[in-house]
């Protein structure tokens, strides 16, 4: 383990695969240790040296950057409104827009049943 001699990473992954098998086991440490001949103090000790390996290792989470979803507010649509209808729904409406369609729309969607 760490007594200043180099890391036998060989050593090291098959430790790894034994307490991965006797996690997987469900046997006690003395059975799975008797069934593979392995020391139980070994066991022991590997346990413990690759935990505090692993917690000095870190752990690194995946991250990934998507664009927002919030579309970018256009400075030439400032003249622009929103109509809030029941149950929180809401309807943006441009600067131009044609007055009979619009109370047409609302009408629709007023009729809609609510949440």
């Amino acid at each position: 383990m760490s007594q200043g001699k180099p890391r036998d990473s060989r050593k090291e992954q098959q430790w790894r695969r034994w307490i991965l098998q006797w996690h997987k086991s469900g046997l006690s440490v003395r059975a799975f240790c008797a069934m593979h001949e392995l020391s139980q103090a070994s066991f022991y000790g590997w346990r413990r040296e690759i935990k505090q390996r692993d917690a000095a290792a870190g752990t690194f989470v995946p991250v990934w950057v998507v664009p927002d979803v919030v579309p970018e507010v256009d400075p030439a649509s400032t003249s622009r409104f929103e109509v809030v209808l029941t149950c929180g729904r809401w309807l943006r409406v441009a600067p131009g827009f044609d007055p009979a369609t619009l109370r047409q729309l609302l009408a629709v969607l007023e009729e809609v049943p609510s949440c």
